[in-house]
């Protein structure tokens, strides 16, 4: 079974090294994005797709947009019967769609037909549901709306990050492409159709989706923090500057003050805020402007805070 692989970003990797692990299959190219710049030093790095893709002596194709002619020439000259996608990042053309035989088979982090988009588990998190999971499904030329194969469900840890919970999703889609891929290529899988009623999409993140609302309930606050880490990251002004938040939770502690409000600063108590309803909520973990990441019982031991969060 000849395969191309779709996938850019740390999560695609257990997938591709599924297909390695496979009996009958032939990884024969593998497309992800482009090389880009991170950082303030602005260093070119390498996708982790690619990485694990040249390590195993596989050719890499990197398109800006692979739906264009170059593209979709290189993915005929492969001849794939089935093409397999992971967070590859680009959406696909009808036309490379209908290279492969078989299809393109896609590993989605969420339990279709909820959390389409490209930001799955981050919004579960931030959503604060309980449970999540992995589809693999057969891609269309909608987004994330084609007929679903296998799922697989996974309780989200209470005080779970999204880098977290990504991590550990990421192998189990591989091992449900494992299971996957020969069920269906022998015709043991029958697809099955999404239920569009019961259809949730999430927008793309972005910096501003990080900033806190002090108005809101407190578990709500946490869910936020943990679903915006480590990307884009949870933030607020304080002190005339902007502190990142990158762990916090709910206190039993109640109070009628502001929401924003320092309830108790110290390298003893710690750093507790008020919140909305009367509720407040504990900064377990915290970054300053061109500082560490770092406790913020630590941060307290060395310098005081103002009276209140987002305060002009």
């Amino acid at each position: 079974m000849r395969i191309v692989f779709m996938g850019t970003p740390e999560f695609a990797v257990p997938s591709l090294k599924a297909l390695f692990e496979m009996e009958n299959v032939e990884v024969v190219g593998v497309f992800t994005q482009p090389d880009r710049p991170v950082g303030r030093g602005h260093k070119v790095e390498v996708t982790p797709v690619k990485r694990e893709a040249e390590a195993r002596g596989v050719p890499v194709f990197q398109f800006e947009r692979v739906r264009k002619q170059e593209g979709l020439d290189t993915m005929r000259s492969l001849k794939p019967d089935i093409v397999v996608t992971a967070a590859f990042g680009q959406i696909l053309s009808k036309k490379l769609l209908e290279v492969p035989r078989l299809g393109t088979v896609n590993v989605h982090a969420s339990l279709l037909p909820k959390h389409r988009g490209s930001a799955p588990i981050n919004w579960s998190i931030i959503q604060g549901e309980k449970v999540t999971g992995v589809t693999t499904m057969l891609t269309d030329v909608g987004l994330d709306t084609g007929d679903m194969l296998l799922k697989r469900e996974v309780e989200i840890g209470d005080s779970e990050t999204a880098g977290q919970l990504t991590e550990r999703l990421s192998y189990v889609g591989a091992a449900l492409l494992k299971e996957t891929l020969p069920a269906y290529w022998e015709g043991r899988i029958t697809p099955v159709p999404q239920k569009e009623e019961e259809m949730t999409y999430d927008p793309m993140l972005s910096k501003e989706l990080g900033k806190i609302d002090w108005t809101k309930h407190a578990q709500e606050i946490d869910c936020l923090v943990r679903g915006v880490n480590p990307w884009p990251g949870a933030f607020s002004k304080i002190n005339g500057e902007v502190v990142k938040v990158w762990l916090a939770k709910k206190c039993e502690r109640t109070t009628q003050e502001t929401p924003g409000t320092v309830i108790a600063a110290s390298a003893k108590e710690g750093l507790i805020v008020a919140c909305g309803n009367g509720e407040t909520i504990e900064i377990i973990e915290m970054q300053a402007p061109n500082a560490k990441r770092m406790t913020a019982k630590a941060y307290l031991s060395g310098k005081k805070l103002g009276a209140r969060f987002d305060e002009e």
